[in-house]
């Protein structure tokens, strides 16, 4: 019995450690292929104010992602976060109501991009009458990271031991003095991981802002205006044969930008955590 216990435990050591071996080799080559074929096309042309055909610059489209990111989270950040705290904090635990909004966040968190731009692009566009703006791709945005916003706070709530509540309920704190001092700075780094994977989700999405927000190479100074991200400037430049080479480099100047983004909200998650 104990031999095959032994056997046991090594098959399953040996399959995690082959299963980490293969993510992490796939993320070094997936990282390595973008970097060595976009670094050898860097160069001060693809960071000129003005954009042209010839020098094709993406710093309109770099300050429009940062816009973007912004802007919609200003919007599905609060919205998630409260209605998390409903779900676990205020309706009644096992209630029909909680567990259909459960469903719903579950079912439009696995909806494609596609179909967040196709409505966006069917109410926000044509409906409200908003044109190919800026403002319809926050908006679409804002409702595609919503449910991940929700699922990520709701979990790191519940994850908060009970005694913490009741501890503070029996020192004479009221509901809301108890989410705002104990529960939410417990839930921070959980909660702030729910923001950094949809920071990434903005910055990498295409699909839903082609319809929405179009692809105008210009920098957005006015939200009812069309303007491109740097997602998308890397897909229209890959989409036309001669600009190949500077999608590439584009690509290596988002993956920074997604990497400086995580590591700015990793620092803001652990300067929360040391104020507690």
């Amino acid at each position: 019995m104990k031999n095959n216990s032994k056997r046991q435990d090594n098959f399953f050591r040996i399959l995690v450690w082959s299963c980490a071996a293969a993510v992490f080799a796939v993320l070094v080559f997936l990282v390595g292929y973008i970097l060595i074929r976009g670094i050898p096309h860097l160069k001060p042309s693809l960071f000129a104010w003005k954009y042209n055909s010839e020098n094709v610059s993406m710093t309109h489209a770099l300050l429009n992602t940062l816009y973007m990111v912004v802007l919609s989270l200003g919007i599905s950040a609060p919205v998630g976060i409260c209605t998390a705290i409903y779900l676990t904090e205020y309706a009644k635990r096992g209630s029909k109501l909680v567990e259909i909004i459960s469903i719903t966040t579950e079912t439009l968190s696995g909806i494609p991009s596609i179909v967040y731009g196709l409505f966006g692009m069917l109410f926000f566009v044509t409906y409200l009458k908003m044109g190919q703006s800026f403002a319809a791709g926050v908006l679409t945005i804002s409702i595609m990271i919503l449910p991940l916003i929700i699922r990520t706070t709701e979990e790191s709530i519940v994850s908060v031991p009970d005694s913490f509540r009741e501890g503070s309920y029996g020192l004479g704190a009221g509901k809301l003095r108890t989410v705002i001092k104990i529960i939410l700075p417990s839930a921070a780094p959980g909660i702030l991981s729910g923001i950094i994977l949809a920071i990434g989700r903005v910055t990498g999405e295409t699909a839903a802002l082609v319809y929405t927000s179009g692809s105008v190479s210009e920098l957005v100074t006015n939200i009812g205006n069309s303007g491109r991200t740097l997602a998308i400037h890397m897909w229209a430049l890959s989409g036309e044969n001669i600009y190949r080479n500077e999608s590439y480099a584009t690509a290596v100047v988002l993956l920074l930008l997604v990497v400086v983004i995580n590591l700015l909200a990793k620092r803001a998650a652990s300067a929360i955590m040391k104020g507690r």
